[in-house]
């Protein structure tokens, strides 16, 4: 499973965090940029993450800006992409878990690092269960 990564430049701290400590447990990454911290705009980042997710569907995405809501609106936008905002662990799996998220969206001035990877990882770490949520 490959993971695609985007920020804009809020995000941009988070995004390189999760990168280097995804990339020590063993993860596929894809970054998608921004390369540096200047000032972008999201939906350049956006679209090109979940236009990978939509068309590959073992991968998913992680979208990072200041407050996770352009960044998400903006990869909603597309057909095949279900991306959540979570700013918590339980929120993150809970995405995956009833919602079949395939797009994490951060909000990076709400969340400190660390807690960022843990929220990352609770949603990796949880499956779509299906069922009764199956329908929606």
């Amino acid at each position: 499973m490959t993971i695609y990564l985007g920020s804009d430049h809020a995000g941009y701290e988070l995004k390189s965090y999760l990168l280097s400590e995804l990339t020590k447990l063993g993860y596929s990454l894809n970054d998608q940029g921004p390369e540096n911290a200047e000032s972008v705009d999201y939906p350049d980042f956006a679209h090109p993450v979940a236009k990978f997710v939509e068309n590959d569907s073992d991968s998913l995405g992680l979208l990072i800006c200041g407050s996770g809501n352009g960044i998400n609106m903006s990869a909603n936008k597309h057909q095949g992409i279900r991306s959540a905002i979570a700013w918590n662990q339980e929120v993150a799996s809970l995405a995956r878990q009833h919602n079949d998220a395939n797009i994490l969206s951060l909000p990076a001035r709400f969340i400190e690092k660390e807690e960022g990877l843990l929220i990352v990882r609770a949603f990796l770490d949880t499956e779509f269960e299906g069922g009764r949520h199956q329908r929606r």
